[in-house]
């Protein structure tokens, strides 16, 4: 099985931290921008998109700075990559940012960068940040 390859994005928010954190680590925050619904039962959360739906392991968070989840698809397939949204805050500017690290097959990189994009555009449009 071929690793996918990890990738990085950043993306400038204004919003304060506190309340980015609770868009990106709680079901309700989720279900506001980055998929239709979103459900949890301790550390698994269950993605519904247009009536398919993804479940993924909480595998580490740090409240108000980060949440990392692996897909239960990779988890089977033995697969070490992971999604990772996190809070920066830039110590002189006080700027907010996402910062993203996902994995993807290497020929679909840009699909994934693509499909971030849209979803942190949906992010924006809810904070009233766009």
């Amino acid at each position: 099985m071929d690793e996918k390859e990890k990738f990085e994005m950043e993306f400038v928010i204004h919003a304060s931290p506190s309340l980015l954190y609770q868009y990106i680590a709680t079901p309700s925050g989720l279900s506001e921008w980055f998929a239709d619904n979103v459900n949890s039962r301790g550390e698994l959360f269950t993605f519904i998109w247009d009536g398919s739906e993804e479940q993924a392991k909480v595998l580490s968070k740090k409240s108000g700075e980060r949440i990392k989840f692996r897909w239960l698809a990779d988890e089977e397939d033995g697969a070490s990559s992971y999604f990772e949204i996190r809070i920066q805050v830039d110590e002189i500017t006080k700027d907010v940012s996402l910062m993203i690290t996902d994995f993807a097959d290497e020929d679909e990189i840009d699909e994934g960068k693509m499909l971030w994009e849209n979803q942190i555009s949906s992010l924006k449009q809810v904070l009233g940040s766009a």
